[in-house]
């Protein structure tokens, strides 16, 4: 796990151009406390090309400095990630004749790239992205993992480029400016998340998950190499499916386990980190060391399960606790981790879980993926429902259902997918947005038609490219499935699993310099999942079929069967309590509503869930972290 940065530039001097490099890794330094590397390539008429690098040392500590070279050193790599397959690979170089100076995975990686050009990153089993340098061509090559699990953002300069693991790395560059993205803004308020490749900034692009780009001479455009099929369909029994699937699990925990630092697992009383950690204590003679968050409100509390856990494998296990103030105190350390408009909720747990688990550990697994891979949300059982019901006389779903749903009262502190209140008020906005955007249906802070009502109309009119319905209707259309419950999953795969969960997971864990890994989004696992039967995933209402069914017996009572919930904070009731007055006077005269949301839809807002009218309490958590943005970078 590292940082890296870079650029090409056919301008300026070798001292200029090493202070923005200065500039780009300080700027991403909590990536790699554990050293620093630079390497330029100066042009005989001006500028040149550069890599930056911040190591976290996991694996090779005295010998994996970076940047690595080929044997005539005219290629030269940068990388963050882990790659678990590197000692097959090495194996196979070094029977092509190549020799190596370092005994980690990333100069496994350069001498791959020399065997098989930008077709390399398809034998990289692992989370990467990289950047290496031909100095002999003159060519940057850039790269991401299937997933996106690993980060890399780049812009165009003049007849240039740079790039780096995070957007401050880009922002630190004398030559980008940071400008506010209307329709990336428009996507976050309904997706509370901006959606790959947009960032926020005008001109900042990330690299999509699973692309590489080749630039060359000012021109590179990213394509994409990895997608996950979900056919053919395997034709095995259940039975045999279940012994495959665990056994398949089982190697993707075990090469997670390779380290030369000390490794846990974050533990969530969710079936999937239960699953890895119950794995993970199989393979170790020695107890394994979890971690868990709890909170003071008991409706959102899991903690029990996580115990039950614990205690059936005699874990190490560690619990933290958190409240409001611990929330409201780490929302601009958010922001700032981030870097882009970002309200998942469960980011301020997550910050505050990885920057005690890394006072114990540098390495710590998780459950990530397993939703996205074998159908873990309600949602998916809840789309056939919504399809039916949308089919129902208009007379009933356009009028009477909204009419109820308006005068229900707030559903308070219980999480959202557990109130049936709740989701008949959702249910009512279902008729209106397609099954191909299930998350849009579902999950929306403002469904498309809210966020127009909210904004001041010249930012609507600047925003409108964002068809939030378009953007999942696309990705539902572009999956190799025959089923809508695969096309759902893929749709998932392609926009939320790296917009959302796997931009919480890297920033979460990397401002505290912790490396996480998910078994469960290996590459060859992933691909095995697509192919299952569609009835292997969701069976009725329950999600996660197969997946349950083959570790039962390694579960404690209850883990196994219990639903999907979601991982949420009570921030309905902060808005109502301890943090009313914060949200108030931070929007009141913030640029939100100044320049982006009507004052008065903003006061609405405020005043209804305060007088307990409607519950906004993610809508205002939205709004109050797009001020925080916007006063940090804007």
């Amino acid at each position: 796990m590292c940082g890296i940065c870079g650029f090409v530039t056919p301008r300026g001097g070798e001292g200029e151009i090493g202070e923005t490099l200065a500039a780009m890794t300080a700027a991403i330094a909590h990536r790699g406390p554990d050293g620093e590397g630079r390497y330029r390539d100066c042009f005989p008429q001006g500028g040149g090309a550069t890599l930056g690098h911040l190591r976290l040392a996991i694996i090779d500590l005295v010998t994996g400095d970076q940047p690595l070279f080929n044997e005539s050193r005219d290629l030269a790599i940068v990388f963050n990630g882990e790659i678990y397959n590197f000692a097959e690979l090495r194996r196979e170089l070094l029977a092509k004749g190549h020799t190596f100076v370092s005994s980690g995975d990333t100069e496994t990686i350069i001498h791959l790239y020399e065997e098989m050009g930008p077709a390399c990153v398809t034998r990289l089993r692992g989370m990467f992205a990289l950047a290496i340098w031909d100095a002999r061509r003159r060519e940057l090559f850039l790269a991401r993992d299937p997933f996106g699990k690993k980060p890399l953002y780049y812009a165009r300069i003049r007849d240039g480029i740079v790039f780096g693991s995070e957007p401050k790395a880009v922002l630190a560059h004398p030559e980008i400016t940071a400008r506010l993205d209307a329709p990336a803004v428009a996507h976050y308020l309904t997706l509370q998340h901006v959606p790959e490749p947009a960032t926020g900034f005008v001109g900042i692009a990330s690299l999509p998950a699973g692309h590489t780009m080749t630039w060359r001479q000012g021109r590179g455009e990213p394509r994409r190499y990895f997608q996950l099929d979900y056919l053919p369909k395997l034709a095995a029994s259940p039975a045999e499916l279940a012994e495959e699937l665990r056994a398949r699990v089982t190697e993707a925990v075990r090469a997670r386990l390779v380290s030369d630092v000390p490794l846990g697992a974050h533990l969530s009383g969710g079936v999937d980190s239960a699953i890895v950690t119950a794995v993970m204590a199989g393979l170790t003679d020695r107890p394994v060391r979890t971690f868990s968050i709890a909170f003071a409100e008991e409706a959102f509390n899991e903690t029990a399960k996580a115990r039950a856990v614990a205690a059936r494998y005699a874990t190490r296990h560690t619990e933290f606790t958190v409240g409001f103030d611990e929330a409201r105190g780490v929302m601009e350390d958010v922001v700032a981790a981030t870097d882009m408009p970002f309200a998942d909720p469960s980011a301020l747990a997550a910050w505050h879980l990885c920057r005690l688990t890394r006072r114990h550990v540098t390495v710590a697994l998780n459950g990530d993926g397993g939703d996205e891979m074998f159908a873990g949300y309600q949602r998916y059982w809840l789309d056939p429902l919504a399809d039916a019901y949308a089919r129902l006389p208009g007379v009933l779903t356009r009028r009477l259902v909204p009419w109820l749903a308006a005068r229900l009262s707030p559903s308070g502190e219980v999480p959202v997918e557990a109130d049936w209140r709740e989701g008949l008020k959702r249910l009512a906005q279902a008729v209106r947005v397609p099954r191909a955007a299930s998350l849009v249906r579902w999950g929306s802070y403002f469904s498309p038609w809210d966020r127009e009502a909210l904004l001041r109309p010249p930012f609507a009119r600047a925003a409108r490219p964002a068809d939030t319905v378009g953007l999942y209707e696309a990705a539902f259309a572009a999956a190799t499935a025959a089923g809508d419950l695969d096309r759902g999953l893929f749709a998932d795969v392609s926009v939320y699993l790296p917009g959302d969960l796997l931009v919480k997971a890297d920033r979460m864990a990397m401002a505290h310099a912790l490396e996480g890994r998910s078994p469960l989004l290996d590459v060859e696992l992933a691909a095995f999942a697509a192919r299952l039967p569609e009835r292997c995933k969701r069976r009725g209402r329950t999600g996660k079929y197969l997946l349950r069914r083959a570790f039962a017996d390694m579960l404690p009572p209850g883990i196994a069967d219990q639903p999907k919930r979601g991982f949420g904070l009570p921030v309905a009731g902060w808005f109502r309590g301890p943090l009313r007055e914060f949200a108030r006077d931070l929007l009141a005269g913030g640029r939100v509503c100044r320049e982006i949301a009507r004052p008065e839809a903003v006061g609405a807002l405020l005043d209804a869930h305060e007088a307990g009218r409607a519950d906004h309490g993610k809508r205002i958590f939205a709004l109050v972290m797009l001020e925080l943005w916007l006063r940090r970078y804007l």
